[in-house]
């Protein structure tokens, strides 16, 4: 028990500090929604929020990664989690919707970056042979917070405002930010040398040939990364049609879609805990392959339904499903990508997915304005289920077994 507690301090902190970053994130995104909402009474302006954050991610990870790569990561996360704290506080000061418009997006800059640094710190920290176990706790924190933020969320609505709202995720923020400050500083010596590693245009490009020297070094790698990349981009587009679906094509009432939320809430956490329990004796190339294609299966079932009880089933399907193939996709990172330019092959290719997104969202949009919403879901989830097919096969080669298996650093 002892060795155990000394193995899992630390990661447990560390995933106590995300599951407040992630409720707190939940809080925030409907009562930014909310106060947009009120302020204009266009949902046109609310979903320019939403754009905002892939723009955000394309701005951003053109040259962060030569920087996350160049610092040290836990300082830096504490930075972007209390700078991210002071700027939420902010938005409810504000009265023109540009200067909150320019704000989020600020904000969002700060969590394209923050990712590739998390994922990079936690790389270093977390042993290879615990990986996958790790991974499929921080599947079950990010379900608890996907289910508990809302509800908060709600709760705070009752009592205050969504400016009272706003006002708790800056809380959860600055909170996150202390709790990263007790974590171990992996990089004590590790700072800007403002001669030798002066983030320049010339530096930026160096770091961007020396991404795409390591991507032609290891082709199968970056197949899986950018395949699995896909997935996340089509689920992110039939996303967005979700309340147009439901309610113009199945009729469903908001109550109905409501309950339809929550089962997809209750379908992610269910998952994340058979997750838990199962993920050491599955392979993680299963998880990513299989976990990958029943996530499109749900959305093949959801697009196809015609009614609540068939719109059901596919989304408790793919919301089980992506505990799965997130734990497995994030450990064959973690364990394929070398922790020293992590942060520039996670920017990068993060750029690459946040472009997709943007042209994936617009494309399908078009396509359901101009033919039809079903046309439009069912085009996106059969693409979506080509990939994952795609991404099954390459994931079974047994010449990339060893791949997929913990490795020591």
């Amino acid at each position: 028990m002892k060795r155990i507690t000394e193995h899992w301090k630390y990661p447990m902190i560390l995933l106590f500090g995300i599951g407040i970053a992630n409720v707190g994130a939940w809080i925030y995104l409907i009562a930014l929604n909310l106060i947009v909402l009120d302020m204009t009474g266009s949902p046109l302006a609310v979903g320019v929020l939403y754009i905002l954050k892939p723009l955000a991610a394309i701005f951003t990870n053109v040259w962060s990664g030569s920087m996350i790569d160049r610092l040290n990561k836990r300082n830096l996360m504490v930075f972007l989690d209390l700078s991210r704290a002071v700027l939420i506080a902010v938005l409810p000061f504000l009265s023109s919707l540009w200067s909150i418009y320019a704000i989020v997006f600020i904000i969002n800059m700060a969590s394209s970056m923050f990712d590739p640094t998390s994922m990079t710190y936690i790389t270093k920290l977390i042993p290879s042979e615990q990986r996958k176990r790790f991974n499929s706790l921080r599947s079950l924190v990010d379900s608890g917070g996907f289910l508990i933020g809302p509800a908060i969320a709600g709760v705070l609505f009752i009592v205050g405002t969504p400016i009272f709202a706003i006002y708790i995720n800056a809380i959860a923020l600055f909170l996150s930010g202390l709790v990263t400050i007790v974590m171990p500083n992996l990089e004590k010596e590790k700072i800007v040398d403002a001669e030798g590693s002066k983030i320049t245009s010339e530096l930026i490009i160096k770091d961007w040939k020396t991404v795409i020297q390591f991507s032609r070094q290891n082709v199968y790698v970056m197949l899986i990364v950018f395949l699995f990349s896909c997935v996340m981009v089509m689920t992110a587009a039939i996303d967005s049609l979700e309340a147009a679906f439901s309610k113009e094509v199945l009729s469903l009432t908001n109550s109905k879609y409501g309950f339809l939320v929550s089962i997809a809430g209750a379908g992610f956490v269910f998952g994340a805990i058979v997750n838990t329990v199962f993920v050491t004796i599955i392979p993680t190339s299963l998880l990513i392959g299989i976990g990958s294609l029943t996530v499109s299966t749900g959305y093949i079932i959801y697009a196809f339904s015609t009614d609540f009880l068939g719109a059901a089933i596919g989304f408790f399907v793919l919301s089980f499903s992506l505990a799965f193939a997130n734990t497995g996709f994030h450990t064959f990172f973690q364990n394929n990508i070398p922790v020293d330019m992590m942060g520039r092959v996670g920017s990068i290719y993060g750029l690459i997915e946040a472009a997709f997104v943007i042209l994936t969202t617009m494309t399908l949009g078009i396509t359901a304005q101009l033919v039809s919403i079903r046309f439009s879901v069912i085009f996106g989830g059969l693409v979506m289920f080509t990939v994952t097919i795609i991404l099954l096969h390459s994931t079974l080669q047994k010449l990339r077994a060893k791949l997929y298996q913990s490795i020591e650093q």
